[in-house]
């Protein structure tokens, strides 16, 4: 044990449900609700200083676990049946550590305890590993931020050796034996930051494709979007079924955002494109990148990169190699992110970039954003259409990994109403200008987000 390590003292945690402004779709589904998981922690230093933590994660089960057998309130409540036994497996902890120590020995723990659940509640599928990694994240981020506010840091002061006394070599193997987690994490955020804005499947681009408005005083076209926010970075949602669609799609796009930057006298941004697994196998993939090419050349040199095209299970699909796509535009892992090993097989099926996502853990994201820096791979940070301290958390992982260009935000388009009681207190974070997040802001104690009230424990 060392004089910086902590053990937990206590655990809770509580919901909050919003409703989106207007539909997201994706993956073939839309979605129109979030329901949030808070958590809070207590811990305990060596001498007997206490200090309490936050965390907070949506629960996107439609992402984390998509099923045609099970209803979305199934999925949900099998989730938050994960959070119960989470919490108990926290609070029973008898260790001191490190956060990053704590929440990686207990990994395991968690995955054993939804295999139960999968019984116990008779689902007629697993709990995927995904989703109880999203439900685990919102207690991780809290005991991080604990963690940090004890010793009166922002978290990413507390990675070097001083706090974190294991090498990488002990989560990441001989590989990274001698080398610190914080030669690969900046003590600093950048200062500001690109926003990709996502554009939905059901989003309208321009007037005609708007049946009713909103009339909520927030934009409701990609053109009205660009305009107010000065966007440079665009995320297109794609079906991954529909081949002719998904073209006219971008082809669309581009020339209505082409039309818009030129007015604004933008000559540079950059697209990424998102099927959610959805292509049936890579070749729809390479076909559907020369087709682009030759619709719109300059629409696919703008491509910075492509998420995750086909299935997340890599090892069911063996076939699904992405050397060929890859040479065209960099193809990143995202769903199938699961641990190093994943990511390591994601590497030798050609992918060659990585998606970085709070959902999956403060912890987990630090590791593997170290593996994939060692790698040389290209690295991204998305959200789960993250609000509040979610988003801050995820806006602080992509201001402190080196290499990551742009932050994603989408609850501000879809689900305001969770930023509401944020905005003023962390100015240009949650209110975009000039296409850039203010990201300096983002060093205070813990992970920077104190809730505007806090629930006792």
């Amino acid at each position: 044990m060392a004089a910086t390590d902590v053990c937990i003292k206590a655990v809770s945690f509580s919901y909050e449900e919003h409703l989106y402004r207007a539909p997201l779709k994706f993956g073939g589904v839309a979605v129109t609700r979030a329901t949030l998981l808070n958590a809070h922690f207590i811990v305990e230093s060596e001498c007997g200083q206490t200090c309490s933590g936050f965390g907070s994660m949506p629960l996107g089960n439609i992402w984390a676990f998509p099923s045609r057998n099970l209803t979305y309130d199934q999925t949900l409540q099998a989730m938050q049946a994960v959070a119960e036994a989470v919490q108990t497996i926290y609070q029973d902890c008898p260790l001191r550590g490190h956060p990053i120590d704590l929440t990686h020995t207990l990994e395991p723990e968690f995955f054993t305890a939804a295999d139960r659940l999968t019984q116990s509640l008779g689902l007629a599928e697993p709990i995927p590993k995904l989703a109880t990694l999203v439900v685990a994240s919102a207690f991780d981020a809290a005991l991080h931020d604990a963690y940090g506010k004890l010793w009166r840091k922002n978290c990413y002061h507390t990675y070097g050796p001083d706090f974190l006394h294991h090498d990488l070599g002990h989560y990441l193997g001989s590989a990274f034996a001698g080398e610190s987690l914080a030669q690969y994490v900046s003590v600093n955020p950048q200062p500001e930051m690109p926003l990709y804005h996502l554009i939905g499947a059901l989003d309208p681009l321009t007037d005609a494709d708007i049946r009713e408005r909103i009339q909520d005083g927030m934009p409701e076209t990609l053109i009205e979007w660009i305009e107010r926010d000065g966007l440079t970075h665009l995320k297109i949602k794609l079906n991954g079924d529909d081949l002719n669609w998904d073209v006219q799609r971008v082809v669309a796009i581009d020339r209505v955002t082409a039309e818009v930057q030129a007015k604004r006298n933008i000559t540079q941004w950059v697209y990424s494109l998102d099927f959610n697994e959805r292509c049936q196998n890579v070749e729809y993939l390479i076909e559907f990148l020369k087709q682009l090419r030759d619709r719109t050349p300059a629409g696919y040199d703008r491509i910075q990169y492509v998420e995750q095209p086909t299935a997340r299970d890599l090892k069911a699909n063996p076939h699904n190699k992405m050397h060929e796509a890859a040479r065209l535009r960099p193809v990143v892992i995202d769903e199938s992110l699961l641990d190093l090993e994943t990511l390591q097989l994601a590497r030798e099926m050609g992918y060659t970039g990585v998606a970085f996502k709070a959902c999956k853990g403060q912890t987990q994201s630090l590791l593997l954003a170290a593996a994939a820096q060692k790698f040389g791979l290209f690295r991204c940070v998305q959200d789960l259409t993250c609000p509040g301290a979610s988003l801050i958390q995820s806006a602080s992982l992509a201001a402190h990994i080196p290499g990551v260009a742009a932050i994603e935000s989408n609850s501000r388009q879809f689900c305001p109403s969770a930023n509401t009681s944020w905005e003023a207190r962390f100015p240009g974070v949650f209110a975009i200008r000039n296409g850039r997040m203010n990201t300096a802001i983002l060093d205070g104690p813990g992970l920077g987000a104190v809730p505007p009230s806090t629930d006792s424990l």
